[in-house]
């Protein structure tokens, strides 16, 4: 039985005839001239497509239709059809037909070369779409349109350096601040060096991730982990302090690596008294902080057990499930199983959420991989117990 694609090409070949039909009806013409016939070519065509003999519907396509300033936009809707439908080589093979014209005016080939690249695009050939889109980008009227495919096609392949290149083009092309996305390609560039242990270069990434720029979330956390990295403790504690009381969400990434110095040095006492500091300034992160310790296991400090203690106490679902009265005496022994069994549950939920499309993940991702949007994912400030527990309880 036809498909619901093969009544559109159907309709296309229809569309096709009737124009053409009416053109010799209806256009210049001796009075005594008939009008002309259906052409029998068309509903050749179109019984191939009723009986889903799509190949030999495309082949006696390109053979019947010659391109020119009347069929040439028939040939490219019949393209752009293919390709939405998946069926990448009939697309690919229209507009390569379309290209291989000699007679073909410089904008129609420009519009067949746009297509293709497309084509290569879909079909995951990202050496042969960048290629097109490389040539489209140098002074054709599908520039920007060139330049925003080539940035997609870097940020797949990683080619940080030719993404900043792209989307420096781009601002001035388009119009348009691209600050924050060129920001990002340089943290990606910083991190990459730094696993190299090149940390000079690092550095100067970030400082060119930030150079005349909005600061980036993204920046002090690439300059506090290279800090870190090179046992720069204080610069380190500096930086992430700083992430904290400027960007609260940030916690769930720098608490941490806070953590891990203040123990490394010895000196747990001091970010008991540094975090006391921070609550009382800001009690709204009390229970974010909670929630961090509990998804990352953080505990034996002062301040953020009593944080952690505060939030299962007030959280109402686990009353259904945990002996909150042993927790609620000071019994140490129930309150870290209960903390335990908390930590193993939450690390089967996802803690990061793109604001953007709603995509979760486990970890921060900055670049959001479902709508490709930078710098949009949030964490959780709870885990959501009453799913958990639950999905504990029934199996999968």
């Amino acid at each position: 039985m036809p498909t619901e694609s093969t009544f559109l090409l159907a309709g296309l070949f229809l569309l096709l005839a009737a124009a053409g039909w009416a053109l010799g009806r209806f256009g210049e013409r001796e009075e005594e001239d008939p009008p002309p016939p259906l052409n029998i070519d068309y509903l050749k065509g179109l019984n191939f497509l009723l009986n889903e003999q799509t190949d030999q519907a495309l082949e006696h396509f390109l053979k019947m239709v010659r391109v020119d300033d009347k069929t040439i936009e028939t040939h490219f809707a019949l393209g752009s059809l293919f390709r939405r439908r998946g069926e990448i080589d009939r697309a690919i093979r229209i507009h390569q037909n379309i290209i291989a014209r000699p007679d073909l005016a410089s904008e129609q080939r420009d519009q067949a070369l746009f297509s293709l690249a497309k084509d290569y695009l879909k079909a995951g050939l990202l050496d042969r779409a960048e290629k097109m889109f490389t040539r489209l980008s140098q002074g054709s009227r599908y520039q920007v349109e060139a330049l925003e495919n080539l940035t997609r096609i870097y940020e797949q392949e990683k080619e940080w350096e030719k993404a900043i290149e792209a989307g420096q083009q781009l601002e001035v092309l388009g119009g348009r601040s691209l600050a924050l996305q060129i920001a990002h390609y340089y943290c990606e560039l910083a991190e990459a060096a730094a696993v190299a242990k090149d940390y000079g270069a690092a550095r100067q990434y970030v400082k060119q991730a930030q150079a005349g720029r909005p600061r980036t979330l993204r920046g002090a956390l690439t300059r506090a982990h290279i800090a870190q990295e090179t046992d720069d403790s204080k610069t380190a504690l500096r930086l992430y302090h700083r992430i904290i009381d400027e960007h609260t969400y940030l916690i769930a990434e720098a608490l941490p690596e806070i953590v891990a110095i203040y123990e490394r040095e010895d000196a747990i006492d001091d970010l008991d008294k540094a975090f006391r500091k921070m609550l009382k300034k800001n009690p709204e992160m009390n229970t974010l902080v909670a929630y961090t310790a509990i998804v990352n296991d953080i505990g034996g400090i002062p301040v953020i057990d009593e944080c952690v203690e505060k939030y299962l106490r007030n959280e109402k679902t686990l009353s259904e499930f945990i002996d909150m009265q042993s927790v609620a005496a000071g019994d140490d022994v129930a309150m870290a199983r209960v903390r335990k069994a908390l930590s193993n549950l939450a690390s089967s939920t996802p803690r990061y959420q793109c604001q953007e499309c709603g995509f979760s993940s486990q970890k921060l991702l900055w670049q959001c991989p479902s709508c490709r949007s930078w710098e949009t994912q949030r964490p959780a400030s709870r885990v959501q117990f009453d799913t958990v527990l639950q999905h504990s309880i029934t199996g999968p």
